[in-house]
């Protein structure tokens, strides 16, 4: 069975500036996929290739596996939800839902069954009559997918369609949207540099980087076993520390850092003396001094920040080396000053190449 969306090797180019650089996924019937990276990385550049408003240079884009690359974008029957919604002023909800639906000729009572089943969807029934002024930024928001959805599309294409809501309002979206596109039965490819926002809402996550996709992978696997020290970083915080290979013996390698050494079981054979990064999240930092099998340090409690169920500590070990620390529901306050016996269990030490790349990843089983 074909793939709703299947990429092959794009290529965009501005200028001398490689915007995609030979980009391939595949998106399958139903998913939710998202487009991570900071900005600049060509996501919205990609999306805008499958949309039909960019003509990549070289590659083929398929949806079910017929090649659309010569259909504008009205043929390619693509639903576009766009970062400022993009709504008409002057027309009211079932007006700008409507829109599309004029376009593409279909007879008035259509027109209207969809309207109000599209409305009834996104739960705004009764504001058919309303202008865009005069709702709400969520509800404005709802109005833009009800729109994408009215035409039926094959595919959703979603840019950002969030970033202008208030923090609170975007929490509390995330899970409507996607319980939303789910209900439709819709495939939904959504743009976003939020990594929370992917992290809550997507089936799989392709990250971007300069042009280049440098992980594919559901959330959970994105964020617990990334495939690069950038990965790591971007997709969450992290703790990043130089390294370097110690002792070898025929099960185990030993890594050597400014916060002292951990053994790794089964670590591929790396020489003695190269050069590494450990990577280790702030959660994962336990108040102990641990059973000896991970890696274990001492320091003092440099700053605190205060966020409600939690305290993000930030730790001086050595006199020169910062480690972040997350406590959920801390009994009581930390106060800057205070010495700590800390521990990171060696199987959250996650080992890569000294640019970041090319991660080893050791079992931490045993």
């Amino acid at each position: 069975m074909a793939a709703a969306v299947e990429l092959k090797n794009i290529t965009v180019r501005y200028g001398s500036v490689v915007a995609l650089g030979g980009v391939s996924l595949e998106v399958e019937a139903g998913e939710l996929f998202f487009l991570l990276g900071p900005s600049g990385c060509g996501k919205t550049t990609l999306l805008r290739a499958i949309a039909g408003f960019v003509k990549p240079e070289a590659g083929e884009i398929l949806f079910d596996g017929n090649p659309v690359d010569d259909l504008p974008p009205y043929a390619r029957n693509t639903g576009m939800v766009f970062q400022n919604y993009a709504l008409w002023p002057h027309m009211t909800v079932a007006e700008n839902i409507e829109y599309g639906l004029r376009v593409r000729s279909v007879d008035r009572e259509e027109r209207s069954r969809r309207v109000a089943r599209v409305l009834a969807m996104v739960g705004l029934s009764q504001y058919g009559r309303r202008k865009p002024a005069e709702l709400s930024g969520g509800q404005q928001q709802r109005v833009a997918l009800a729109r994408a959805l009215v035409i039926e599309p094959r595919v959703v294409l979603l840019d950002e369609p969030l970033s202008n809501l208030d923090a609170k309002l975007r929490a509390d979206m995330r899970l409507e949207l996607r319980a939303l596109i789910k209900a439709a039965g819709l495939t939904g490819i959504y743009v976003t540099h939020d990594q929370t926002e992917a992290l809550t809402m997507a089936d799989r996550v392709a990250v971007l980087c300069d042009g280049r996709i440098v992980q594919i992978d559901r959330p959970r696997d994105l964020y617990e076993s990334p495939a690069s020290e950038f990965v790591g970083t971007f997709v969450g915080d992290a703790n990043v520390v130089q390294g370097v290979v110690g002792s070898l013996t025929r099960d185990s390698t030993t890594i050597s850092t400014p916060l002292g050494s951990v053994k790794l079981l089964d670590a591929p054979r790396l020489p003695e003396g190269n050069a590494v990064r450990v990577l280790f999240r702030p959660e994962e930092v336990r108040m102990t001094a641990g059973d000896g099998k991970g890696l274990s340090f001492e320091g003092e409690v440099k700053r605190v920040g205060y966020a409600g169920d939690s305290q993000a500590l930030t730790i001086l070990v050595g006199g020169t080396q910062e480690v972040k620390m997350n406590l959920y529901a801390p009994l009581r306050p930390i106060r800057p000053g205070r010495s700590m016996k800390l521990n990171v269990p060696r199987e959250c030490i996650r080992v890569y190449g000294p640019e970041g790349t090319a991660p080893v990843e050791p079992d931490a089983e045993g």
